[in-house]
């Protein structure tokens, strides 16, 4: 199967707005959606109304050479662990939302777990297209379009 057949998956990690609008719109762009959040608490009982999926850690998302992982929020402790995890997988692409001007707190958690540099190297940061986003849905929909044009082996924004 191609790429261009196979099931797109994007897996955001952590309940946040922008994984909410990665949900809503992700689906209409033909993403299967899913979201993981490790900690039930911060779910707040939201219904799931995009058909995306909830699950409790990135082992349950089954991650493939499909699948886009993107860390929706760099202030939770587990980034670490759980980038590790997502690197030891066949995933297609790595990301994790945050201000490009600061040094991403992923790389002390990655090296403090004995990542290599070459596996560090992998995560995506910034993510998404630079549109000036702010808000979440602003800040999903650069993603998105991030994410279709390095499947497209585009480059994104107004290059052609």
């Amino acid at each position: 199967m191609s790429d261009e057949q196979s099931p797109r998956r994007l897996v955001a990690v952590f309940a946040s707005p922008v994984a909410e609008m990665l949900a809503r719109f992700g689906v209409e762009l033909g993403y299967q959606v899913v979201l993981v959040e490790p900690d039930p608490g911060r779910l707040g009982g939201t219904p799931r109304a995009h058909g995306d999926a909830l699950v409790a850690d990135l082992a349950a998302a089954e991650l493939t050479e499909h699948t886009d992982v993107l860390i929706t929020d760099h202030h939770r402790p587990e980034i670490g662990t759980l980038l590790k995890e997502a690197l030891e997988r066949p995933t297609r692409w790595v990301g994790i939302l945050g201000n490009p001007r600061h040094e991403g707190p992923h790389l002390a958690a990655l090296r403090e777990l004995g990542v290599a540099e070459d596996q560090i190297a992998r995560v995506h940061r910034p993510v998404g297209l630079n549109i000036g986003s702010r808000t979440g849905a602003e800040i999903a929909v650069a993603v998105l379009a991030g994410l279709i044009a390095d499947r497209n082996d585009r480059p994104g924004g107004f290059e052609f």
